[in-house]
Formats: structure tokens, C-alpha cells, sequence
């Protein structure tokens, strides 16, 4: 795996086979940012970070500062070493844990600008998709428009709208699709 952009397009990103998480595809990637555009001010937060990809291809596109939640041991020492080969070790924080403890870990440290502008989203289970949009939403992480893009395949659509998130749009690319809300707070 590559970074698809920024300044460090086309640095090799660790992923090791074997590994229970499923890094977003290079093309699907490439995607989201097409459809982002540069990083706004603020943080980004990556759940369910998995290897990092989503985070770490916001960092080499100028994102100042990335959250990643993830779990999985062998995935976080992936992170940890993509973030470290990569220099982007100083511009980020790594959450230990699963994605409602982290949540509730940010919830009780985020405050004013370091809310989070973007908020990337892949979880492993289609189940939780709506639980943790709503958590998301009631907890007073996100920024004023902040968006809040979920990977997910076709059959599991998330809602059109979930507390203070609205879907603005939604794009296929094969069986994986991306829903993208913006928060209603001002």
C-alpha cells in the first residue's frame, strides 16, 4: 500500500497479511480526498484506524493533528510503526482501545479547536455503524460542519440522518460504499 497524495504520495504504508483489519483501498482513498480537498483547520480522527490509512493519508495531505482509536494489538504496532517511518509520530495521538472507550476518553479531553473537523470511519461490523454515529454525535467531539465519512458495503446503509448528523452524500465504488454526514452544530 501507497500513500495516493500529499507530500509524501507514494511512500509505502505497512499492512501486514494476516491481519484481521481491511485497509481502505488505494482507488477508494483517493476518492474520499477528491471529495474532501485539503485538510481544514483542526484535528482528524481516524476510528477504527486499523493500519492508519485514512489517518495517515490526511497527514501527508497537511492535516495538522490525527486521533486514531483502534483495538487490535498487531494493527496498533502497525500504526505505530507507519506513523514513526513516516515522521508524522509528533502530529499524532493513538487511543488504545475499542471505539466506545475512546470516544469516551475524547469526550472528556476535547474541547473549543480541537474538536474534530473530519471524522473517518470503517467499522468492522455494520452493527455498530449506527450506536457509534449517534455516541459520535451527543458527545461534543466534532467542530461546527464537521463531516463524518463511513465506509460500508451496500447492504448495510447507514441512516440518512442520526442526531446531529445529516447524510450529504453517498458514493459506490464496487461493493464498498461511502456515506458522508455533516454535523448540524454551528
Amino acid at each position: 500500500m501507497r500513500l495516493t497524495g500529499g507530500m509524501d504520495r507514494g511512500r509505502r504504508i505497512k499492512a501486514p497479511r494476516g491481519l484481521k483489519t481491511r485497509p481502505t483501498a488505494a482507488k477508494v482513498r483517493e476518492a474520499i480526498f477528491n471529495i474532501l480537498g485539503p485538510p481544514p483547520g483542526g484535528s482528524v480522527l481516524d476510528l477504527y484506524a486499523g493500519t492508519g490509512s485514512l489517518g495517515l493519508e490526511a497527514l501527508s495531505r497537511g492535516a495538522d493533528r490525527v486521533v486514531f482509536v483502534e483495538r487490535d494489538r498487531q494493527a496498533l504496532g502497525v500504526l505505530r510503526q507507519n506513523l514513526r517511518e513516516l515522521g508524522f509520530a509528533s502530529r499524532a495521538t493513538v487511543i488504545a482501545a475499542d471505539v466506545r472507550t475512546g470516544l469516551r476518553r475524547l469526550a472528556g479531553s476535547v474541547q473549543g479547536e480541537d474538536r474534530f473537523s473530519w471524522v473517518f470511519m470503517d467499522p468492522p461490523y455494520a452493527a455498530e455503524t449506527e450506536a457509534i454515529l449517534s455516541e459520535l454525535s451527543s458527545a461534543d467531539l466534532l467542530a461546527g460542519c464537521a463531516v463524518v465519512i463511513v465506509e460500508h458495503d451496500k447492504r448495510h446503509r447507514p441512516p440518512p440522518s442520526l442526531g446531529g448528523l445529516f447524510l450529504t452524500d453517498r458514493r459506490e465504488y464496487g461493493d464498498t460504499e461511502l456515506s458522508f454526514y455533516r454535523s448540524g452544530r454551528s
